[in-house]
């Protein structure tokens, strides 16, 4: 009689917890392995320059977020405070953002410690366009 795990045979289990694409979640053999984060907007989406100058805070809302998540602007990564896994908040600053113009916003979470087992951890999110006039 084939093996079988609370009804699923072990082909059927392998396959569920091997499948491309698979939120990591769902197989737990990859430990410590995190997502990769997700961003859907940016608050505020449009600010002066002149409000970069004073340190404006950005807000970056999205999900999947954890306490190694960092913003990346203009691909450099800042110092980010993770409020929650769907906020991060950042201080925006002239060291940062050098004059007025379009500034690619991403989220970056390093990968975890999952070793080879088909898992995927960590990554980059798409980017978003802040407005800086």
């Amino acid at each position: 009689m084939p093996s079988r795990t609370c009804g699923l045979s072990l082909a059927a289990l392998l396959a569920l917890l091997f499948l491309p694409g698979c939120n990591n979640t769902l197989n737990p053999l990859c430990g410590s392995a995190r997502p990769a984060p997700l961003i859907g907007s940016l608050s505020p989406s449009t600010m002066s320059f002149a409000q970069v100058q004073q340190g404006s805070v950005l807000i970056v809302n999205g999900s999947q977020f954890v306490s190694s998540s960092e913003v990346v602007i203009n691909a450099k990564a800042l110092s980010t405070t993770v409020a929650s896994g769907q906020q991060l908040k950042v201080t925006l600053t002239t060291g940062v953002i050098s004059g007025p113009g379009p500034v690619n916003v991403t989220v970056h979470t390093p990968s975890g410690n999952s070793g080879d087992l088909g898992c995927t951890s960590g990554g980059n999110s798409s980017v978003l366009v802040l407005t800086v006039n």
